[in-house]
């Protein structure tokens, strides 16, 4: 059968929920039984996210295979459970690469090689790639930034030629802003009739919109937006803002989204298994009880804004193990630097029930959260370190408990007499000639667990795959000295003999792991350290 494909384009302004509305509309169509796969398309010029900023773009996305990626990618995984590789990102940067790469190689037999239909067929194909990579019956494309954006044209375009050439097999979803401001009290379809527009000047008209706003929209909005819009009322579908992203999918069988779209693809609809996802949703929305959760880090500011992106699958990986433990969280971001310039202020964390220090670089603010690892281990505060969080674990306690005061890694001071964190040795190389590109530890790696640890019990394996994204490591040269001290060697990954898991014995629950579980968490199954955290808070609490 023919793979149907669905392209998300968004109108007005970004971030109106494009990646949750693609996330949602595969997993719609997955609860009615057809294979799916997702595709985030981005304008950028980057090979891919990971020189990015996390306050410049989000988080960056590891997928299995090491593929450094947008946020949007985590949000496709945690819907559908289909792990994301490389094939389902795609950057502007990727395919002008590939392009440049096949004319110097001859592969266009001596054709003169042009922006269109060049860069448009290159696009496409690696569409129809990911598709098959993963068997999918339909496929959904997301196009990121906004139609009206001119770097989003050849997107646009090669999303034309698919239509053009099957007009069957591709249809366009609409997610735009209906703004109602304050002074004037009503819904205005304006912006959106223009975003339609934009659309019709790239030679494509869209099939749904889907109108976000904070209130639903009444039927003379959807008069409005079907008459000037060119298409059925039924296909302008309300999205207001919710409590909660995994209540969107349930919103849209509201109004039948899955049989509209299953009905323009002269697809059979099959009945909807979406039971245990609105089980959940019903969970959420009564949960009463509160834990209250820092996150200490430091990439938390956009000017005069909060940017909560930069950490949206540990806040994601947060929630589920929350949920999973009748409890709610109540999130607190904590800049580190504050610690930094009143030392006497981290004893402000002993309001919280658990405390989390998530990944990042560089030596901006890490003195402060050295501060607060230590108040958490003093005071029994649950606490779960991540990658960088682990790292910074290390170096505390080899200060404060292994009598090594100038301890630290190599990152934040190359000339510490106890670099207890050091870089890799294959990583020497790519620093010196600043090769950074996709050059870190990425991607899946197996971890060996010591029996008996607090680590294996909470995973009740042998062995796990975890991802990972980091050049530094644990030093074992100090590995002997720290364990005698009390350090614990929870897990391991034995082919390459590098620390994966440190944990300590005299304490309700104080982890450090080297990579990234929050990538692995989903609503329906929360990850193991994530869950027995908050279940320690919970107790914490009693």
């Amino acid at each position: 059968m023919q793979t149907k494909y669905i392209f998300v384009v968004g109108g007005v302004m970004s971030s109106v929920g494009k990646g949750i509305a693609t996330a949602s509309i595969a997993k719609i169509l997955q609860s009615r039984g057809f294979p799916v796969s997702t595709i985030k398309c981005d304008m950028y010029v980057n090979i891919d996210a990971g020189t990015i900023r996390p306050t410049e773009h989000g988080e960056v996305f590891v997928g299995q295979d090491g593929i450094e990626a947008d946020q949007d990618l985590g949000n496709y995984e945690r819907f559908t459970g289909i792990p994301s590789t490389r094939e389902n990102y795609i950057t502007t940067g990727q395919v002008y690469q590939t392009v440049i790469r096949k004319e110097r190689n001859m592969e266009y037999k001596g054709e003169d090689v042009e922006v269109v239909p060049d860069i448009p067929n290159e696009i496409i194909r690696r569409i129809k790639q990911a598709s098959a990579k993963d068997k999918a019956q339909i496929t959904i494309v997301e196009l990121g930034g906004t139609v009206g954006e001119y770097q989003n044209l050849l997107f646009l375009e090669a999303a034309r030629m698919m239509r053009l050439k099957n007009p069957q097999d591709v249809l366009f979803v609409m997610v735009s802003y209906l703004p109602v401001p304050s002074k004037v009290g009503e819904m205005k379809t304006k912006p959106t009739q223009h975003a339609v527009r934009c659309l019709n000047s790239a030679g494509i008209q869209a099939d749904f919109i889907l109108g976000r706003s904070d209130k639903p929209l009444d039927k003379k909005r959807k008069e409005k937006l079907s008459m000037f819009c060119g298409m059925p009322i039924e296909n302008v579908i309300s999205a207001p803002d919710v409590d909660s992203i995994y209540e969107v999918p349930i919103n849209f069988e509201k109004e039948k989204l899955s049989e509209k779209i299953l009905s323009k693809f002269n697809l059979e609809p099959k009945k909807a298994n979406l039971e245990d996802w609105g089980e959940l949703v019903d969970k959420i929305k009564n949960i009463k009880k509160e834990v209250k959760i820092a996150v200490v880090g430091k990439y938390f500011a956009t000017g005069s804004f909060i940017l909560a992106d930069s950490y949206i699958s540990v806040i994601e990986a947060i929630k589920h193990a929350c949920w999973a433990n009748d409890v709610k969280p109540t999130l607190t971001w904590v800049d580190s630097e504050k610690f930094e310039e009143d030392p006497s202020s981290v004893e402000t964390l002993n309001q919280y029930d658990a405390i989390i220090v998530p990944g990042g670089f560089g030596s901006r603010g890490i003195e402060g959260i050295i501060t607060s690892i230590k108040y958490a281990r003093q005071n029994n505060i649950p606490f779960l370190g991540l990658c960088y969080g682990m790292q910074l674990a290390v170096i505390e306690f080899s200060r404060n408990m292994a009598g090594m005061s100038d301890a630290n890694s190599v990152e934040i001071n190359q000339d510490t007499k106890h670099p207890v964190i050091d870089l890799m040795e294959e990583q020497k190389k790519n620093m010196q000639e600043s090769n950074y590109g996709a050059t870190m530890r990425l991607g899946n790696y197996p971890c060996s667990f010591v029996k008996g640890t607090l680590a294996q019990k909470c995973y009740d394996k042998e062995h796990v795959l975890e991802r990972h994204r980091h050049r530094y490591e644990f030093n074992n040269k100090y590995l002997d000295l720290l364990k005698s001290k009390g350090l614990v060697i929870a897990g391991i990954n034995k082919k390459q003999n590098l620390v994966e898991i440190v944990e300590l014995k005299e304490h309700p629950f104080f982890v450090g792991v080297q990579f990234h579980p929050e990538f692995n968490s989903r609503p329906l199954e929360p990850h193991p350290l994530f869950f027995n955290l908050i279940k320690s808070a919970v107790n914490r609490q009693k």
